[in-house]
């Protein structure tokens, strides 16, 4: 106990229960505050922390949730598209050979259509530049005195990537080393 005088009156309880045993008086029991040095946290301040905490981490939460949610629809899509990639080779190769006629026509265009509209797009001309990156080497073509770099000279199937650029399948190509000049 502290030699301080406390600041408020002492509480007295009273005990109806018991008899004291001198008499019929109840017996008075006197309960003084104790002060402690004990520093008691702003329980306001405390509660507010925990609040914004769990605030920030369901912000977060649901921002990874979005982007997961999103990435998620792209692979899906990714893989639908890929399935289609066969057919879409089949529809240009029967273009290329006049057989695209009649109802296969419109089925192979509206194919065509639906994955220009995911963002499939094919890539690949003869005379662009080879890059390993996104082209596959399978024959070597004679060299081609008009070019700088090695240049695709055939395209054997074309390549096919989404619009953000990553490559569902690499072109196969035939590659032409660059010649040398008759001066050379």
């Amino acid at each position: 106990m502290s030699s301080e005088e406390p600041l408020e009156p002492p509480i007295v309880v009273t005990d109806k229960r018991r008899i004291n045993p001198d008499g019929d008086t109840p017996i008075e029991v006197v309960v003084e505050d104790v002060v402690a040095d004990v520093v008691v946290p702003d329980k306001e301040a405390e509660l507010l922390a925990d609040l914004q905490r769990v605030s920030a981490e369901y912000a977060n939460y649901r921002k990874r949730v979005d982007r997961d949610r999103v990435t998620v629809i792209e692979m899906a899509v990714s893989g639908v598209l890929e399935g289609l990639l066969p057919l879409l080779d089949s529809v240009e190769l029967a273009r290329q050979h006049g057989d695209l006629e009649g109802p296969f026509k419109g089925v192979g265009e509206g194919l065509e259509q639906l994955a220009e509209r995911h963002g499939l797009e094919r890539y690949t001309e003869v005379g662009d530049a080879f890059d390993p990156a996104v082209h596959d080497a399978l024959m070597q073509a004679p060299e081609n005195p008009e070019a700088s770099v090695p240049t695709v000279a055939q395209v054997l199937q074309p390549g096919w990537r989404v619009k953000d650029g990553r490559v569902l399948r690499h072109a196969s190509v035939a590659v032409a080393e660059p010649g040398r000049t008759p001066e050379e």
